[in-house]
């Protein structure tokens, strides 16, 4: 017999109580008449019933099956994948030819990872079908790292404002494009409704379960709304034999078949419900049927079904009748043959059976075998599917579960040159159980001995096969997007909102990223690749001549140089000259040198650090200073005793002769260079790198030497001494003679000599500890301060002997020597009290 459940449990409960009726009457044979709650039954005839094939739905077999136990009925579902029918303690008779809800829940998570969406919502039909299957796909999913924006559920009775509300709870989270659903056929028809009311088909990309499978009825007459869908199937193949047998039949024209259409077989008078459904097909009316739709005129029974599709469940409920009836085929041949004889197939062992006569309901099974014994034969029966090998063998594992083995279709529309195409269930890929191969643990010597092969789940996904309708009429290969936030780029870390919605933040350059949301920063000296994902040592850089910094104070030193090297040319080629024999040769020679030094030291502070180098700018900086103001001081020291010496009118002053000048000058000479000595004995010379983290640059990095700039400084502070006497003794002796006018530009010199080193100060310590600039500036600073000694002190002086050498006293290259020698004394001045210079042969005369 074939009961309808309507798709609705309480129904199909009451429906299945025509199962158990026969077992009802037999056991209640005392009674006159069957009960009340059964007379709707009278009049049908109560045969038993060895097995049932059904239900569809999972909440019709759950309903169905807590009957069917107590009377220990087996039943064979071919669509019902609830897990919770996998509880044999609850329902122990129940069997299914397709995979429990875990499997396609875990197809599912394995397609939304191939196609890279990490955020979708789902949507769940009230009941154990969709509330355990889609709780199974978030368990899943939440591992696999996928998570889900918003989770709705539909009642059992949902009316169109309740599907309506639920499309706007998808729309509110809109990076979710991607919806999960556990929906019953009917209900994800409803669904697809609301999206074209609400103007929104095409807006989301399904992912249908086995309920929706590759069936017409949830897509007819809103195929736009559902293409692009991705739904699942347990791996089924077209019966080719069904369809020519099913195109072939045509409906009767009355309620009831005459006979006429009885004999003919093309009419179908055993299914009840075909007239119903070639009116809902044609949309077509026959007389005296009710229907729930418009329809377009009568039917006649010649539209034909030549453009039918086969229902994706029809390989399951063909599969599904197999099973029962080779299980009561094995269980005949084995309980009422009765055979001794050894056969090697079971085809001969019916052969032989039939042939005696023996293959019949024997007295051992009558009325029905019972029903423990039939179970046991369903779960060990094993058959290849009338489908093809290729779909894989029909059993039943001790869960009374088929192997999980689903095909993956998406609806598309397909092209076609003269219409605007058609839409169709097309095939992209397959999960179920594949086989893999793996070397064997490594043995002691370390050699693979073996491969060897194991099954896994997996998913085969043809992406290329998919096609998404983007906009209006246009369809592309493109994966189109769901996900929460874009991956963050090189040397960026995710600041999580939630486990799959972040924010990007950038790593500073010294950190690399160690995992997706942690930076770790490279120790002191090393710096991120360019994938910042490993620290690399900084290479050290020096100071290039080409650097700025670096190259206008080399080109003043140059300068400074050939100036200094021209006046010592100058001062050798006319060493007996009075200019040059009246300010002191000794000195001039010593401050000379003093000058050259003080141009050489920043080709060797700017060069590479080494100890020799750093030796030289601890201890040269100092020492050439020292010599050019100890030569100074000496020098004022000499004129300021001498004059003041005379002033009083007592004898000439002591240590004023030339080598005694000298002398005092190596003295404080000396000085610094015990300091310096001292200083490099306690501390010696070495190089260091210096590591520079600039707010707005990458990180650098220069190879220096191994001392502070504070201690450079204190290397200077004798030369301050030096310089503020110098000075002191320039200003006492501005008041001397005009003839005597040396003393004027020492003065000059010191001046400016002190403004510079009070703009040094500054500058040096106002550059952030940049290495650079303070190299640079302390090198200008020193060229600088030798340049205005060389100008003011030696610039007058060659001026008189190389451009106007008659003012010259004293005779020079090319001049002739005069008879008398020219001496120089003291005498004083009418007008004033100093005492002057003058010439003892101009005095004679």
């Amino acid at each position: 017999m074939i009961l309808d459940t309507c798709s609705n449990p309480s129904y199909a409960l009451e429906q299945s109580m025509e199962f158990v009726r026969a077992f009802m009457s037999s056991t209640k044979k005392s009674e006159e008449k069957v009960s009340k709650e059964c007379s709707e039954f009278e009049g049908r005839p109560t045969q038993p019933v060895a097995g049932v094939i059904g239900g569809a739905l999972s909440g019709v077999s759950i309903m169905v099956a807590n009957i069917l136990k107590l009377f220990r009925i087996p039943q064979i579902s071919y669509a019902s994948t609830s897990l919770e029918l996998s509880d044999k303690s609850r329902f122990e008779y129940f069997s299914r030819v397709v995979p429990p809800d875990n499997f396609q829940a875990q197809a599912m998570v394995e397609i939304v990872k191939q196609l890279g969406w990490t955020y979708v919502s789902t949507v769940a039909a009230q009941g154990e079908y969709g509330e355990k299957g889609i709780a199974s796909f978030i368990q899943i999913a939440t591992k696999s790292g996928i998570c889900i924006a918003t989770s709705a559920k539909i009642s059992r009775h949902a009316g169109i404002q309740e599907f309506d509300g639920i499309v706007d709870a998808l729309l509110e989270d809109y990076r979710a494009k991607a919806v999960v659903l556990f929906v019953d056929e009917d209900k994800t028809r409803k669904l697809l409704s609301a999206t074209t009311r609400k103007g929104v088909a095409g807006k989301f990309y399904w992912i249908g379960s086995d309920s929706w499978g590759a069936k017409i009825f949830p897509v007819r007459d809103q195929e736009w709304a559902a293409e692009g869908a991705i739904t699942i199937l347990p791996k089924r193949s077209e019966i080719s034999g069904f369809d020519r047998y099913f195109k072939n039949l045509v409906p009767s024209q009355h309620a009831e078949c005459t006979p006429q259409e009885e004999a003919d077989k093309k009419v179908n008078c055993r299914n009840p419900y075909f007239r119903e459904f070639w009116s809902k097909h044609h949309r077509c009316k026959f007389p005296g049927l009710k229907v729930g739709f418009e329809t377009e005129g009568d039917c006649t029974g010649k539209e034909g079904l030549h453009k039918h599709l086969q229902e994706g469940l029809v390989p399951f409920v063909v599969d599904a009748v197999y099973a029962m009836a080779n299980s009561l085929h094995n269980l005949v041949l084995d309980v009422c043959c009765n055979s001794t004889q050894l056969y090697s197939t079971r085809e001969e062992e019916t052969e032989a059976c039939v042939s005696a006569g023996r293959f019949k309901i024997c007295e051992a099974i009558q009325p029905v075998p019972e029903g423990k014994q039939l179970l046991n034969y369903i779960r060990k029966v094993s058959f290849t599917s009338i489908q093809g090998p290729d779909i894989g063998d029909v059993k039943f594992n001790e869960d009374g579960d088929a192997m999980g083995r689903y095909s993956v279709y998406q609806y598309q529309r397909q092209p076609k040159e003269n219409s605007k195409g058609r839409w169709e269930y097309v095939w992209i890929g397959e999960f179920g159980e594949r086989e893999s191969y793996r070397w064997n643990n490594v043995n002691e010597t370390g050699v693979y001995p073996e491969i060897e092969g194991y099954t896994a789940q997996e998913l085969y996904f043809e992406v290329e096969r998919a096609r998404w309708n983007i906009m209006e009429n246009i369809s592309t290969g493109s994966i189109p997007a769901s996900i929460c936030s874009l991956p963050c780029g090189m040397g960026e870390i995710k600041n999580f909102e939630t486990a799959c919605c972040w924010s990007c933040v950038a790593c500073r350059e010294d950190s690399i990223v160690v995992s997706e949301d942690t930076c770790l920063k490279c120790p002191v000296g090393y710096v991120s690749n360019y994938f910042k994902d490993t620290c690399i040592k900084i290479e050290p850089d020096t100071i290039s001549w080409l650097n700025p910094w670096a190259f206008f104070p080399l080109i003043l030193s140059s300068v400074g140089i050939l100036l200094t090297l021209e006046v010592f040319t100058a001062f050798i080629l006319y060493n007996k000259t009075s200019v040059i024999m009246a300010s002191g040769r000794e000195l001039c020679y010593v401050l000379l040198s003093g000058i050259l030094i003080s141009y050489l030291i920043p080709f060797v502070i700017l060069a590479r650090p080494t100890p020799l180098s750093c030796t030289v700018l601890r201890g040269g900086l100092g020492f050439c200073l020292c010599i050019c103001y100890s030569a100074l001081l000496t020098k004022t020291n000499r004129i300021s005793r001498i004059f003041s010496s005379c002033a009083k009118g007592n004898q000439k002053p002591k240590w004023i002769s030339p080598r005694s000048q000298v002398l005092i000058c190596l003295g404080f000479v000396s000085v610094q260079m015990v300091g310096v000595i001292t200083w490099l004995m306690f501390y010696p010379p070495d190089t260091q790198v210096m590591y520079m983290y600039p707010l707005d640059e990458p990180p650098s990095a220069l190879e220096t030497c191994a001392c502070s700039t504070f201690s450079i400084l204190m290397s200077l502070v004798y030369n301050m001494v030096l310089i503020i006497l110098c000075t002191i003794y320039a200003f006492k002796t501005r008041k001397i003679p005009e003839n005597f006018n040396e003393a004027k530009y020492i003065g000059f010199t010191m001046y400016s000599t002190c403004i510079i080193w009070l703009a040094f100060v500054p500058i040096f310590f106002g550059t952030n500890n940049d290495y650079q600039v303070q190299i640079s500036s302390l090198c200008m600073c020193v060229t600088v301060s030798a340049t205005v000694a060389l100008c003011l002190l030696f610039g007058p002086k060659m001026y008189v002997v190389l451009l106007h050498p008659e003012k010259c006293a004293r005779t020079y290259p090319g001049a002739k020597k005069t008879a008398t020698t020219k001496a120089l004394k003291f005498s004083k001045s009418r007008d004033s009290s100093v005492t002057l210079l003058s010439d003892e042969e101009e005095a004679g005369e």
